[in-house]
């Protein structure tokens, strides 16, 4: 610089910072604002990816989704196969009184039944059927029929259980053999779900 005339050297530093001004104007107005284009359409892509791999993690577990159905639809009619249908007395006798006469629950009185909605679900697609039953059984064998009914029907519940010793229900205690003596006379609700698809 020290050869240039100062008119030179003037210049030379004009053009050099117009030159920078420029290159960082050039920089701003097109290099950055492509710069925050591609990020903007990088991100966008992401973001495709993502769905794009959604639903094919969607698409490839149909085959699961559509096993799982066949088989809760296969559980759910075959619990249903167990339910109140048709004749309700005759089910409640049949169902109740065989399974009751396995444990050695003597259930001589059934009531008809008594349909009602099932309130506690919105659209529920079952009603309920209360019956009312009477019997006598040993304290033990009755408490055995009670666990088992609830635990091989999920379907039905037993409520509203009355107990009180067979003599005290029959007005004669000292009548009564020795061994009826120390059995219960019972009344309790048996509430089971009616089965909609039954034919």
């Amino acid at each position: 610089m020290k050869h240039f005339s100062k008119d030179k050297r003037d210049r030379l530093i004009i053009v050099g910072v117009l030159t920078i001004i420029a290159a960082v104007g050039v920089y701003y107005l097109l290099v950055r604002s492509q710069q925050a284009k591609a990020e903007v359409l990088a991100k966008k892509i992401t973001e495709q990816k993502a769905k794009v791999s959604g639903a094919e993690r969607l698409v490839a577990s149909k085959i699961e989704l559509k096993n799982n159905l066949d088989l809760a639809s296969r559980k759910l009619a075959s619990i249903e196969e167990g339910m109140a249908s048709g004749d309700m007395y005759a089910w409640v006798i049949q169902t109740v009184g065989r399974f009751g006469a396995e444990r050695k629950v003597e259930i001589p009185q059934f009531s008809r039944e008594v349909t009602a909605d099932v309130s506690m679900f919105p659209k529920f697609p079952y009603k309920a059927a209360i019956f009312n039953l009477r019997g006598t059984a040993y304290y033990h064998d009755l408490g055995h029929f009670l666990s088992d009914f609830e635990n091989s029907f999920p379907y039905a519940r037993v409520q509203n259980l009355e107990m009180e010793p067979a003599g005290a229900s029959a007005g004669t205690t000292s009548g009564a053999a020795p061994a009826d003596s120390e059995k219960l006379s019972f009344r309790l609700e048996i509430v089971t779900l009616i089965n909609p698809n039954a034919h």
